[in-house]
């Protein structure tokens, strides 16, 4: 941000401001996904003084993973057309009308809920997934772990199926090589990994189920 204000090159000449996307400034947002020293993560919370005890000098590069538009910004469009690809959301079920909070949900659920909806879509587990590229349709681990936090849900579990579907098809879960890069860098700690295991057994089930004419949830 201080380099922003005040841009000078290398040879200490006026320049233009580096562009990037920044909203919340304490990692909730996740737009300011960038490479720092190579490595994916939130800007916001990369303390310099760290860094420094290594390296005399930081390098922020943009995203690899997806299209760049201008120095450190890039287009994460390709995430949020997954989420609707998957049905990220929780359809209206009427409670609201009849002043009810809807569905109970466990203690011990909705503590695993909790986390899996801490997600940002910031983009740092498909930046750091090998089988997120141009030549491959996988959507990424996140709409994988979104598959699982909507479809525990009582709502929205009557969807389950239509999901579960995508998880199935050419962008789903047959595209995840088990590297396991996408957990160790998610900022949030989400289980990823643990996710998109959860979401290929419950995909074989529904492959079964679609095989034999079994009816879904909500049918």
């Amino acid at each position: 941000m201080e380099i922003q204000k005040n841009p000078v090159n290398k040879h200490g000449h006026k320049t233009t401001p580096v562009a990037w996307e920044q909203g919340c400034l304490e990692e909730v947002c996740g737009s300011c996904s960038m490479l720092i020293n190579g490595h994916p993560r939130q800007a916001c919370t990369a303390l310099i003084e760290p860094y420094l005890r290594h390296s005399s000098m930081i390098t922020l590069a943009p995203f690899t993973k997806f299209p760049l538009i201008r120095d450190l910004y890039v287009d994460r469009t390709s995430m949020f057309d997954a989420l609707k690809k998957i049905k990220g959301w929780i359809p209206v079920d009427g409670t609201w009308d009849k002043n009810q909070f809807g569905p109970k949900v466990s203690q011990e659920t909705q503590e695993a809920l909790y986390l899996l909806s801490t997600c940002m879509t910031c983009g740092c587990c498909s930046e750091s997934c090998p089988q997120v590229h141009p030549d491959s349709p996988f959507m990424g681990p996140a709409a994988m772990s979104q598959i699982r936090l909507f479809n525990a849900n009582p709502t929205g579990h009557l969807q389950k199926g239509e999901r579960l579907r995508v998880a199935l098809g050419e962008e789903g879960i047959a595209g995840c090589g088990n590297a396991q890069n996408c957990a160790r860098v998610c900022p949030k700690k989400i289980p990823l990994t643990e996710s998109i295991a959860l979401i290929g057994r419950e995909a074989t089930k529904q492959a079964v189920k679609d095989f034999l004419g079994l009816p879904d949830a909500g049918e």
